[in-house]
């Protein structure tokens, strides 16, 4: 938790027990649904928790945002999201249902009443959003593809609505397809070595 106080120190008392709270709650879950590998879960504040917040450090979505999670896995980066935006809607999807078990399990020990989730493919999802955010589930071309016609022409945030992809490694072949794609390093904001290929990557709405 000081690696999440040492970046977000204005978090409210709430905000600070409920992210307290993950590290038991994920070790306990962990044990009964493996959804964190045994080498991360030790370090569930830096490569999950804080990695999700990295999104936070871009933009801070207005109130009323809704926001799309895909292939949540265990619930990121949509729970640590979620704790930082009580006003934001998030819906958590997966194609696995015991991932979403874990993550309705910890959401409603935390009390979070801003998270749904669903057990479906992306494709099947009706509804639009705001953002569609996620963490390297594939490649942005397929990923793009699946997500089609899910996002909101009106916005409402800094940023323009559209994809947030946390991803890692060299993207240049990736997102050559995509004129308007934004690369934003996690290194920028935090420092430990973790971070140092990580990046945000912002495709506004109209892709090309």
């Amino acid at each position: 938790m000081d690696l999440i106080l040492k970046y977000f120190p204005d978090l409210s008392a709430t905000q600070i027990k409920q992210l307290k709270s993950l590290e038991t709650l994920y070790k306990d879950w962990n044990a009964k649904i493996n959804v964190i590998s045994r080498k991360d879960i030790d370090e569930l504040y830096l490569r999950h928790v804080l990695h999700s917040m990295g999104i936070a450090k871009l933009i801070t979505f207005a109130p009323d945002t809704s926001i799309l999670d895909v292939g949540t896995g265990g619930g990121f980066p949509g729970i640590p999201l979620a704790i930082l935006f009580p006003d934001c809607h998030f819906h958590l999807v997966d194609s696995i249902n015991k991932k979403l078990k874990v993550v309705n399990g910890v959401s409603e020990a935390i009390g979070l009443s801003n998270v749904t989730t669903t057990h479906s493919r992306v494709e099947a999802i009706d509804g639009q959003f705001d953002f569609i955010v996620s963490r390297a589930v594939t490649h942005m071309p397929e990923f793009v593809s699946w997500v089609k016609g899910k996002i909101k022409k009106k916005h409402r945030n800094s940023l323009r609505n559209g994809i947030l992809y946390l991803k890692g490694g060299d993207l240049s072949e990736e997102l050559s397809p995509y004129k308007t794609a934004k690369v934003y390093p996690l290194s920028t904001y935090f420092e430990e070595a973790f971070f140092d290929t990580k990046k945000i990557v912002h495709l506004p709405m109209k892709y090309k």
